[in-house]
């Protein structure tokens, strides 16, 4: 049976695999972070863009063309503490840009992330600025989410 700091390590290591893969353009080894029926939410996703997407075959719907709009670095991880091992809570910043208008992408983030006891990622709650993302590729985001 795991101990508590195994399990937080274990989430922790994923929640760095989670943006290793993305920066990276590994879009099917991010979805195998998630739970099959893993969800993805968006507080402050704005009109036409999804508040959440669940399951990994929408994940990857979602999330399979990122490498072809943006190119980041994630950068100043930050792990708060939590008194539930599967629990974390993240902030970090992207360096970067879209590529289809070579604008800067420089976002800020925090992250809330439910694992299960072995860091698969039951929830991932994005607490992200979708304007930054939205002046990075100059138009909605819905076109982004659907392309």
């Amino acid at each position: 049976m795991n101990t508590k700091e195994q399990i937080k390590k274990e989430a922790q290591t994923t929640f760095k695999n989670h943006l290793k893969y993305l920066s990276s353009g590994r879009i099917k080894d991010w979805i195998e972070l998630f739970t099959e029926d893993g969800v993805l939410e968006f507080p402050y996703a704005p009109k036409d863009f999804p508040k959440f997407v669940k399951g990994k075959k929408d994940l990857y719907e979602y999330m399979k063309n990122f490498p072809e709009h943006f190119k980041v670095d994630f950068e100043n991880l930050h792990f708060h503490s939590t008194e539930e091992p599967t629990l974390v809570i993240a902030e970090f910043s992207s360096n970067g840009h879209a590529i289809s208008t070579g604008n800067p992408y420089i976002q800020k983030y925090i992250s809330v992330v439910t694992t299960d006891t072995k860091g698969k990622i039951i929830r991932y709650v994005d607490f992200w600025n979708p304007m930054v993302a939205m002046e990075a590729i100059n138009a909605p985001l819905g076109d982004f989410a659907q392309k």
